[in-house]
């Protein structure tokens, strides 16, 4: 089965699964309520509005003539390869395997929307004294999540090497 000396991935695969039914769950609920640029103020620096990115992290690509779905794409179903690869390999490393489930259940979930609709849908919008961070969704914040813990894990495997 998916299980090493070290401990057993299926904990890393279910908060994925978590991760990614939260993400399309939430993205149900905006694409339910909301038409394309509609907006719900929240508090003075946020608002829940529905927006389409067909690009990648800040809209990188976005204005792309429609190959970028692929690319996304792909490179979203060869880190989920990855990613279960290392899980495998690594199960008892918590905080690197924590991040990496992040990262996956992410991944996933904005290849699903990639997949259904040919953009990802955000929907969470910060933004102060006229200044707007991008809109992101659940799958955005756990990726980002995921990528401070690798690093963060990084440093305490240097420290711990010192």
């Amino acid at each position: 089965m998916a299980k090493t000396s070290s401990g057993s991935m299926l904990p890393w695969l279910g908060l994925a699964l978590i991760i990614l039914i939260a993400d399309q769950f939430t993205k149900i609920l905006i694409i339910g309520s909301y038409r394309l640029g509609d907006s719900t103020f929240i508090t003075s620096f946020f608002n829940i509005v529905r927006a389409h990115n067909t690009g990648a992290a800040f809209s990188f690509l976005a204005g792309a003539s429609g190959w970028q779905r692929w690319l996304f794409t792909g490179i979203g179903v060869v880190a989920t390869v990855f990613i279960v690869w290392m899980l495998h390999s690594h199960p008892g490393q918590k905080l690197f395997s924590f991040s990496l489930a992040c990262i996956l259940g992410g991944a996933i979930g904005n290849v699903v929307d990639r997949l259904l609709y040919g953009y990802v849908v955000d929907f969470l919008q910060f933004h102060w004294a006229g200044w707007y961070f991008p809109a992101f969704n659940v799958a955005d914040a756990t990726i980002t999540i995921g990528a401070v813990g690798l690093i963060l894990d990084e440093l305490l495997r240097v420290r711990r090497a010192r």
